[in-house]
């Protein structure tokens, strides 16, 4: 026998629910807006207004025009080449010793400080509790002639070899590029050891168990595990080195001479004393061109992008 079901009751078609409108889709950008005008106002306008300087004529009696006259670059690079050389390689002088000095250090803090971390951190970021004048002031005490630092490296032989090696003059260090390259190497170390600190705490202790566990040396383990996870705070921190330090003028004004002179200080003596506001806008771009490309090639032959 068949059953008889009653019928089931049409489907009504649920109402169409409105699309919810998205609350503080704006908020981001208004967050970002103060920095957009900071460095709008503080950055791009005072860049433009140097590229506009760096292609007028005219003298601080007569006035500036822009006349766009672009031989003021040549000319800046003519007459200023040994001082961008000398920069290029102060700086890099100074970065190479603050990633031979920081290196260990960072390492010790990251896996063997222990409870010291603390302190040694301290100690770390210090020479930033005073001003960088009163730092680079310290080593030109520290380099006076007559005193313990230049007489000890006179009982060892030191400053034989350096005067043969051109970096020292006779029995003096002061007034050489030498310490101009010191003072360089303190004040920025700490931009070298922070860096390498973060990168090298990230890596996973038990990857060195594992290496150990293959029967690889500290050594290997070093070259293979730690010195490759460590590339972005080595990148980062030889960035955050040698960008300031090719660009310095305080510390080869304080602890060199003339001959130690970088393209900073002549960036500084021409803004300042002989007021040729073309030729120091057009070096200033020249150096930022050349940092910036230099920069470029070095972080796309580094092999990593992940910086710290």
């Amino acid at each position: 026998m068949a059953t008889a079901t009653p019928d089931a009751p049409p489907l009504v078609p649920a109402p169409a629910k409105k699309p919810l409108r998205r609350r503080g889709r704006w908020t981001p950008y208004w967050l970002l807006l103060p920095g957009l005008l900071w460095l709008f106002v503080f950055f791009a306008l005072p860049m433009v207004y140097q590229a506009s300087t760096s292609v007028q004529t005219g003298s601080l009696e007569e006035g500036y025009k822009v006349t766009w006259h672009f031989a003021t670059y040549w000319d800046a690079l003519s007459d200023y080449w040994p001082q961008f050389l000398r920069s290029v390689l102060y700086a890099g002088a100074a970065t190479l010793l603050c990633l031979v000095l920081g290196y260990p250090l960072a390492y010790l803090i990251a896996f063997r400080a222990g409870r010291w971390r603390n302190l040694i951190m301290i100690l770390v970021i210090a020479p930033f509790f005073t001003s960088f004048l009163i730092r680079t002031l310290a080593w030109k005490t520290i380099l006076a002639d007559g005193g313990p630092v230049v007489g000890a490296l006179n009982s060892l032989h030191v400053l034989d070899v350096t005067s043969w090696l051109g970096i020292t003059a006779g029995d003096r260090v002061l007034a050489t590029p030498l310490a101009v390259v010191c003072g360089l190497t303190y004040n920025f170390l700490p931009f070298m050891i922070l860096p390498l600190y973060t990168s090298l705490e990230r890596i996973d202790g038990r990857l060195h168990e594992a290496a150990g566990d293959l029967y690889a040396r500290p050594f290997t383990t070093f070259r293979k595990v730690t010195f490759p996870l460590s590339m972005p705070g080595v990148v980062s921190g030889t960035l955050l080195t040698f960008i300031p330090a090719s660009g310095d003028y305080v510390n080869a004004d304080l602890l060199g001479s003339t001959d130690t002179r970088m393209i900073g200080n002549v960036i500084q003596t021409q803004f300042l004393r002989i007021l040729d506001y073309p030729t120091a806008a057009a070096l200033s771009f020249l150096l930022m061109a050349a940092i910036l490309a230099m920069v470029t090639l070095y972080i796309r032959k580094s092999g990593t992008e992940d910086l710290v």
